[in-house]
């Protein structure tokens, strides 16, 4: 025999009703159907009687809505006679239910008995006419009224079901209608008090009428039929990749719905759980479905935890004082007091100094708590022994929950790595001595974000995901989308990364989405000429703020841009647990506090801050000398070209052509910015010199970096990039003159970086055949590194040091590596 409950959402419409009678035609062996109100009856009969109270007349409005619901529910399924039977049953059920509003109305008062009784009807209506609907479509069935056979004390509104008397009363009823074939349609969270009075088991409270009739009838199961495919590993609201969950403890169940597992109420597990007799969720709308079995023992998971679940609202109470050290009792009396105002602790923590205790409690008992401590521990308050009680709130509960937990060291440790590692600050921590439940509580508005990274972090199966913002849209951050494009699916399958674009600007327009930007289609819309839908107008600030506000896990920032502004955002970014990756290279050349800042708030702070591209482009340069000073070695000498635009330049330097017309070429390849100058005047290169030198320990100023004028000033002082190349070719000459003096001795320009000795210059140097820099080639850079340990032959790096593919490449790399330290 068993036992079947159909939540609101079963029950809200005609199409879902259709499902319902498709599966009891077909379930054998269902004796009673507990029924839940239609999906949003209950908030609609809670608002019609405060209207009612408030003298409010909509409230006849509200109640024909939902009369005129039920009766065109009956009307899709009942025909002729059965339909006016039905309609004069719903319409005389709105009509009790009309007169004890009219009377609320007139007393301007509405009481916890009435509320009850109001709320009440939601659940009368409906398993009324799910009877009705399967008598007509060939189901034998019969209304039960619950009220005759759950037996409840008087706590209206969340009321507690005797369970000697309710047990005796539906076992006398069922024994003497043995064997009738019929399905009792049963209305789920009501029950009646001893005096006849109207009570409710509390939101949810349709599961507990269905475990209590399965554990008075020693059911073969319950099964609590409802909208998702059983208990997930997450709120799917919360987590889209959460997924079902196949069996369960009872214990596990219990935890999981106490810290806000929707999907079961709670106090439905006990009397199952007393059976023993196995609870079942399945869904509505995918009967085939093997849901989640809930019972005495679960086989072992693939995963070291059930699932996690979150209560978005609760509030902190703290007492704090000398006062309660060794003292005896005095948890007695602290929750005694509050257990006498009937407040819930959800939550309990107590400092192993005894100094202090925490706990959990609903927002709405702050008040009443606040009173209650202050009252009972008056006198100790009075002389300072203890502190006035603290109580904040806006914060939430994030529960880890599974059995398995106690046979798999590091689960704690996972737990609050995910949670550091995305800065969510973990205001009080619980766990009881079963390790069955790891509880921690935080911010509320950081809920999502923890429930996604503590969930990555456990179900993922090593799959690792950053949610990206990426600022500039340019040649490099293009490219870099034109990259992610191409490689996300195989970063995901092979190497177990998933990038996904969350948002996105140029520095017109910018875009946003939680669930992923096509990286393709985010181009495109960001280069349009007008703004178009899915965009918005682009602010720093705006875009800054909206990365923040969405509070995703896992979140990194990418700088495509070579702004200053954008730049001085770094710390800011850092200091909110955000990493970044950038080929800028703007913040680290600027000020030395500021170079220390960033540094520094990514080591002490354990955030990413990568910047490698920012010297050579995807040359593993900056890696490298952090590897080597992290192994002990000391970096005595650093020779470098790092400009691919003057690299490029002086090896094709060889006479056939002038100076000027080499700028010209590399102009036109697109080697040069824009307007040369920007090139030729090596303050691109004096940047990344600058960055080395720091990255050695150098504490450098921009200022103190030697760079050897190449142009006359007459070229700087151009007004226009023709009138540049003008000047240029009158200096033609010159250079000829300097480049064959070199050649007369077997030599070469080059411009060259020199670090050493707390100093960095840049200068043209003829170079002898034997210089290792007289093997670039096109746009090369190399970067010569002597150390203690490569003192002989030095360590050489060479590779392309421009180019928005390796660059772009460079920058996805650093990527990936901020997946990697989710580990």
């Amino acid at each position: 025999m068993r036992v079947v409950k159909f939540g609101g959402t079963s029950l809200g419409s005609v199409e879902a009703l259709g499902k319902v009678i498709e599966i009891l035609k077909h379930k054998k062996g269902v004796q009673v159907a507990v029924a839940s109100a239609f999906s949003g009856m209950t908030d609609s009969l809670i608002a019609a009687a405060h209207k009612a109270q408030s003298q409010d007349p909509r409230y006849d409005d509200m109640l024909q809505s939902m009369q005129d619901r039920h009766l065109q529910a009956g009307a899709h399924f009942l025909q002729g006679e059965d339909f006016h039977d039905a309609q004069r049953g719903i319409e005389a059920g709105f009509k009790d239910l009309g007169g004890i509003l009219a009377s609320v109305k007139t007393l301007g008062e509405l009481s916890p008995r009435s509320l009850d009784r109001i709320m009440s009807f939601g659940e009368e209506l409906s398993a009324s006419l799910l009877a009705r609907i399967l008598n007509a479509g060939g189901v034998r069935a019969e209304y039960l009224d619950a009220k005759k056979l759950v037996r409840t004390n008087d706590a209206f509104g969340k009321a507690k079901y005797q369970q000697e008397e309710t047990f005796s009363r539906i076992q006398e009823f069922f024994q003497s209608r043995k064997n009738t074939g019929l399905i009792y349609c049963v209305p789920g969270f009501i029950g009646a008090a001893r005096d006849g009075a109207v009570t409710t088991l509390g939101r949810g409270g349709s599961d507990l009428t269905a475990a209590i009739f399965g554990a008075a009838l020693q059911a073969e199961e319950i099964e609590i039929w409802t909208d998702v495919d059983g208990v997930m590993t997450a709120d799917p609201r919360l987590v889209k990749n959460a997924f079902t969950i196949n069996e369960l403890s009872y214990v596990e169940a219990m935890e999981l719905s106490y810290f806000g597992a929707k999907v079961l109420y709670a106090p439905t597990i006990e009397p199952a759980m007393e059976g023993p007799i196995p609870l079942r969720i399945l869904n509505t709308f995918n009967p085939a479905g093997p849901g989640t079995r809930i019972t005495g023992y679960a086989e072992p998971g693939a995963y070291p935890i059930r699932g996690i679940s979150s209560m978005p609202n609760v509030a902190l109470a703290r007492i704090q004082g000398s006062g309660m050290v060794g003292v005896a009792g005095f948890s007695s009396r602290l929750f005694g007091a509050l257990s006498r105002q009937g407040i819930n602790v959800i939550l309990i923590t107590q400092s192993s100094s005894e100094y202090s205790i925490c706990f959990a409690i609903l927002p709405e008992d702050a008040e009443k708590a606040e009173a209650a401590i202050s009252k009972e521990f008056f006198l100790e308050i009075q002389t300072g022994e203890i502190d006035q009680p603290i109580i904040e709130g806006n914060f939430a509960i994030l529960a880890v929950v599974g059995s398995q937990m106690k046979r798999s060291p590091g689960v704690s440790g996972r737990v609050f790595h995910a949670l550091g590692r995305n800065g969510i600050n973990i205001v009080a921590i619980a766990q009881g001595s079963s390790e069955l439940n790891i509880s921690a509580v935080l911010a509320r508005p950081d809920e999502a974000k923890a429930v996604n990274a503590v969930h990555e972090a456990f179900f993922l199966a090593g799959v690792r995901s950053v949610n990206l913002f990426l600022a500039g849209t340019g040649l490099i951050g293009g490219t870099l989308l034109d990259q992610l494009s191409d490689h996300r699916e195989s970063l995901e399958k092979e190497h177990q990364v998933r990038i996904n674009l969350a948002g996105v600007a140029n520095s017109r327009y910018m875009a946003f989405d939680p669930q992923g930007l096509d990286p393709q289609k985010a181009k495109t819309l960001l280069k349009s000429e007008v703004l178009q839908p899915g965009a918005q107008a682009f602010s720093l600030s705006a875009f800054l703020e909206g990365m923040r506000a969405l509070n995703l896990p896992n979140t990194a920032f990418c700088d495509c841009t070579a702004d200053d502004l954008l730049a001085a955002q770094y710390g800011a970014i850092l200091e909110s647990s955000i990493p970044i990756v950038t080929p800028n290279k703007r913040a680290n050349s600027g000020s030395l506090e500021y170079y220390r800042k960033l540094t520094g708030l990514a080591k002490t702070r354990g955030i990413p801050y990568l910047y490698e591209v920012t010297v050579c482009a995807g040359l593993p340069v900056i890696s490298t000398l952090r590897d080597l000073f992290l192994s002990g070695d000391k970096v005595r000498r650093i020779e470098a070209v790092v400009s691919g635009t003057l690299s490029y330049i002086f090896n094709n330097y060889d006479g056939k052509k002038p100076f000027s017309a080499l700028v010209r070429e590399a102009h036109a390849k697109g080697y040069t910015e824009p307007d040369p100058r920007d090139d030729l005047n090596a303050m691109d290169a004096a940047r990344k010199a600058l960055i080395l030198a720091r990255e050695c320990g150098m504490p450098l100023e921009f200022d103190s970096v030697e760079i050897e004028p190449l142009l006359p000033k007459a070229c700087f002082d151009a007004p226009s990039v023709p009138a540049f190349f003008a000047e240029l070719e009158k200096a033609d000459a010159g250079f000829e003159e300097r480049r064959s003096a070199a050649v007369r001795e077997g030599k070469a320009l080059r411009y060259i970086a020199v670090i050493e000795a707390g100093r960095a210059r840049l200068s043209l140097r003829a170079e002898p055949a034997e210089s290792p820099f007289r093997n670039l080639v096109d746009a090369d850079n190399m970067v010569v590194i002597r150390s203690d340990r490569y003192s002989t032959l030095p360590m050489v790096i060479k590779g392309p040091g421009a180019g928005a593919q390796v660059t772009a490449g460079g920058v996805l790399a650093d990527i990936v590596r901020i997946a990697r330290t989710l580990v």
